[in-house]
């Protein structure tokens, strides 16, 4: 199977392609900087495995949820490429790539896991979701939640906590698993998570026409208003924080 894939819904651009189970890895600055080395490092990355865009049986990009700007051009760029070569978009959930980068860094071995991915959302919010993995597969376990990172709903099942939070919030994903001990692993969606996945997934039917191919924003805006920002401020000074 030939693939190319690339997420740039964080501040890691990451990209692979995949060509009878070998990969060419790529990274770079991601989030508002990747549609300035994007379409550069994908060429390059194609032009190492020496193949066309019209070979590939699929175009893989990290759908979100992550930056707004990441989001876009990864999706943007995935229509386009596949447009052109003709071949099918598979859109894959960002946080099922953390929770894939994760299991591969920490647990290769293990023929079942449950996993709670995390990305930080900013706006003091982090972006989670459940997904189970068995002999092979994984299976999502409920909706992704947008959420204080205290706030977070962590079933008992759940022996893994994986992503990009834990030194952006220090202490607080912690509080949320009620002294249940967990391994708690550092994962980003890399498109060599993107590219172990895409073979169950296509296998599923979850690829799409390029015109069809859509970005999960969960979150429906990207900054406070002035409004909003007062009010914290004001909350902030009566309880002395």
């Amino acid at each position: 199977m030939k693939l190319l894939a690339f997420d740039t819904s964080t501040e890691v651009l990451s990209i692979g392609v995949s060509v009878g189970g070998q990969a060419l890895l790529h990274t770079g600055a991601g989030g508002a900087q990747a549609s300035f080395g994007l379409i550069a490092g994908v060429q390059r990355l194609l032009e190492q495995a020496q193949i066309p865009m019209g070979a590939l049986d699929a175009v893989v990009f990290g759908a979100g949820p992550g930056s707004f700007t990441g989001l876009r051009t990864a999706c943007s760029v995935a229509q386009g490429l596949a447009l052109g070569a003709g071949v099918p978009v598979l859109p894959v959930h960002s946080l099922l790539a953390v929770a894939e980068d994760a299991r591969l860094s920490a647990y290769p071995d293990r023929q079942a896991l449950e996993v709670l991915a995390l990305l930080d959302a900013r706006m003091d919010e982090v972006y989670a979701a459940w997904f189970g993995f068995h002999e092979g597969c994984w299976t999502p376990r409920g909706e992704t939640q947008l959420c204080k990172p205290e706030a977070l709903e962590v079933d008992q099942r759940v022996d893994m906590v994986a992503g990009n939070v834990f030194a952006v919030y220090p202490g607080r994903v912690e509080m949320a698993l009620g002294g249940v001990p967990r391994a708690c692993v550092a994962a980003l969606p890399s498109a060599q998570a993107l590219l172990r996945l895409a073979p169950q997934l296509l296998r599923e039917g979850h690829a799409v026409p390029a015109e069809q191919a859509l970005p999960l924003y969960v979150r429906d805006k990207v900054a406070k208003t002035t409004a909003e920002r007062q009010q914290e401020k004001a909350v902030a000074g009566a309880t002395g924080a």
